[in-house]
């Protein structure tokens, strides 16, 4: 058993893939964190009436996070930036560093919802969306067909 903090492995790096450990492979990302890869990270359950999501943002605030409903398609956009600024005691710079980012999901709901069927809540990082269930839509009933 090997001892853990915040649910990070002890020695998580000393076992990476060598690939890991590449800058160019983007896994060294200084804006999200070794834990870049799960972000957005969506749950999708069925309710009698609406589909309700639960997706994972941490580290975003909700001023952060975009909801859009367009043509049936539901969009989620994350983006965040970053300033490091360091300085001496005379205040000339020895390092700027800026990074920015962002990250998205779309989700076809269908092309009967509307933004009144659709509602969210940010909250401890989490996103909660719900969205309403379109009313089925009834057949007609049984008719006849005059043949020409």
């Amino acid at each position: 058993m090997l001892p853990s903090i915040f649910g990070e492995n002890l020695f998580d790096e000393m076992f990476e893939d060598a690939f890991d450990l590449m800058p160019v492979m983007g896994r060294r990302n200084p804006l999200y964190g070794k834990h870049g890869k799960n972000l957005m990270k969506t749950d999708v359950r069925e309710t009698e009436n609406s589909y309700e999501l639960d997706i994972d943002l941490p580290g975003f605030k909700k001023d952060e996070v975009q909801v859009n409903l367009e043509n049936g398609y539901l969009t989620i956009q994350a983006a965040k930036g970053l300033d490091k600024d360091e300085k001496d005691q005379k205040g000339q710079y020895i390092r700027r560093e800026r990074y920015t980012g962002q990250c998205s999901r779309t989700f076809y709901v269908g092309d009967s919802v509307e933004s009144k069927d659709v509602s969210a809540k940010f909250e401890d990082g989490i996103l909660k969306i719900s969205v309403q269930k379109a009313a089925p839509k009834e057949l007609p009933g049984k008719s006849t067909i005059a043949i020409g």
